[in-house]
């Protein structure tokens, strides 16, 4: 693929809904709307038919899937109350807390923390840091994502950098994987993805990782939560909640969160979250 074709392609929304079903203002209550954001999986449908076969089971009630290409249009449907559920990212999860409920957060490597990668192409062996990369083209996954946008900018702030100017240009790909893939092939020199992804990628497509070298991990932070609606009703809030907490004592459960390279579910609290609210305070300091 010509290297027009490709900046075409990550300039795109990452992924077309693939279960729109109407846009009412609530869920019907004989039905549970779950928001995702694209995944990284190629069987993605297989494996969302599976989850979702596995948690209308439990819920005892039919379970739908919106996905959206960005964070933002998931955050908009929960605040709305058109979805009742969603896997979201920390930065947004600070930013619209008020308005929606902390159900669940994944453990990864037992803990409910992970990190943000700066990578460049595995051919440049000299970049040592993000300030290496001063006047080259970078590459973020969502203006909403903490490892994807937030972090970055805050560490640019933290040098006495300008994130506008920083960069001689900047994109965004509306996905992880993207990000890896145009810093792979050098559409980018530089980029910043969730480290959980990039770890998961190097398992199962080692290939596109390759093609990548970390210059930097952040931090352990707050890992990518599980949410409710705010004003979603208590049982169908434990319900679901006790769902996901006990999928690693039953073989179906534990067999997709191995698929998800995860090892369970904790309740979570919003201490997990208080490094990346800080960064965002910041952030939004910096623009005023």
């Amino acid at each position: 693929m010509r290297r027009r074709q490709i900046l075409q392609l990550l300039s795109c929304t990452a992924a077309l809904p693939l279960l729109r079903g109407t846009e009412s203002h609530a869920a019907p209550a004989s039905e549970i709307r779950i928001g995702l954001t694209p995944v990284f999986l190629d069987d993605q449908l297989d494996f969302l038919k599976l989850l979702r076969i596995y948690l209308a089971d439990r819920m005892g009630v039919p379970i739908q899937f919106v996905q959206r290409g960005s964070y933002r249009e998931i955050v908009e449907l929960i605040r709305s109350g058109k979805i009742d559920f969603a896997w979201l990212c920390g930065f947004p999860y600070v930013r619209f807390k008020r308005e929606m409920r902390l159900l669940a957060v994944p453990l990864y490597h037992g803990n409910p923390l992970y990190q943000a990668y700066f990578i460049v192409p595995a051919s440049d062996t000299s970049t040592s840091s993000l300030q290496d990369l001063r006047g080259r083209i970078f590459a973020y996954s969502d203006p909403d994502s903490n490892s994807g946008y937030l972090y970055p900018q805050y560490q640019l702030l933290r040098a006495g950098e300008d994130p506008a100017t920083f960069f001689s240009r900047s994109f965004f790909t509306w996905g992880h994987r993207k990000v890896i893939e145009a810093v792979g092939v050098g559409l980018a020199q530089g980029g910043s993805v969730d480290g959980y992804v990039w770890d998961t990628l190097s398992l199962v497509h080692p290939d596109l990782t390759a093609a990548t070298r970390i210059v930097s991990r952040s931090p352990e932070l707050g890992y990518p939560p599980f949410v409710a609606r705010a004003g979603i009703g208590n049982d169908s809030f434990r319900k679901m909640q006790n769902v996901l907490l006990s999928m690693t004592r039953d073989t179906q459960g534990s067999r997709l969160l191995k698929t998800l390279n995860l090892d369970g579910f904790t309740p979570g609290s919003d201490l997990l979250f208080e490094d990346i609210a800080a960064m965002a305070r910041i952030l939004a300091r910096s623009r005023k």
